[in-house]
């Protein structure tokens, strides 16, 4: 029977005898020191991510050791090579990957994809892709989804193809920094615009400022790091529009005496 069973969440290749693993470890009587060495062996293939993994412990001191897999997100951004998706995913596109590195991310998430077929989990991936940002075959989820539908990459997916020629690698690094140029490009253009817009209605309220910025398709995130946010206190010190003070001022004065 297993005396012992240790959960933790450890970066591929990288557990060490710190905390989370050693404290829990070490009551279990095992040698640390050969576990963490097994446990990095089974991990390597996912360096740079977060995985799951799960020891049991018998009571002979002996120990299995099972890895799980990254999220489905951890693993897009291994094969994209990023380090996170877009913040803005319909406007910007952070990578493009192929169908083949799609298939290796439903092979490897076989167990708890939902879809029955390889196909249903190809486009369950591809769904992920489109959340993050990121393009499969140069096209938005949606529409190669639909290509799948029409019969596109059916061998492929058929034959569970995963591996890329050095070459396909090679134009994947550099649609990635094109992307990044095009992406600071558009951020540098809508940051200049959205300071006009700014200069331009200067003492005006905050909330007209910030509705003529979406009007003008800022996205949010220039939008909060450009237009401070006014506090309650400069707010309520502010006249309204007849020349009285604001509510909260006009109930401070309007607060009757004390009964003597």
């Amino acid at each position: 029977m297993p005396k012992q069973t240790i959960e933790a969440l450890i970066e591929g290749g990288k557990a060490t005898a710190a905390p989370p693993l050693g404290p829990a470890l070490g009551p279990a009587g095992v040698n640390i020191g050969m576990v963490i060495s097994e446990i990095n062996k089974k991990t390597a293939d996912f360096k740079g991510m977060q995985v799951p993994i799960k020891i049991i412990v018998a009571d002979d001191k002996t120990f299995t050791i099972t890895v799980g897999t990254p999220p489905v997100s951890a693993l897009v951004k291994k094969e994209a090579g990023l380090e996170k998706g877009s913040g803005n995913p319909l406007a910007d596109k952070v990578a493009d990957i192929r169908i083949e590195q799609v298939i290796k991310v439903a092979k490897m998430k076989s167990d708890s994809l939902l879809g029955k077929t390889m196909f249903d989990r190809v486009k369950e991936v591809i769904g992920s892709c489109n959340s993050m940002g990121v393009m499969v075959e140069g096209k938005a989820g949606k529409d190669v989804i639909k290509d799948i539908n029409a019969g596109s990459f059916k061998d492929k997916i058929l034959a569970e193809k995963t591996e890329l020629s050095a070459e396909e690698l090679k134009k994947l690094a550099e649609e990635r920094e094109r992307l990044a140029a095009d992406i600071e490009k558009r951020r540098t253009e809508l940051t200049a615009l959205a300071k006009s817009i700014i200069e331009s209605l200067a003492g005006k309220p905050r909330g007209q400022i910030k509705a003529k910025l979406v009007e003008a398709k800022i996205p949010a995130l220039i939008i909060e790091e450009l237009l401070p946010v006014e506090s309650a206190a400069a707010a309520d010190a502010k006249p309204g529009a007849d020349g009285k003070p604001a509510p909260a001022a006009a109930k401070a004065e309007a607060k009757p005496a004390a009964k003597k």
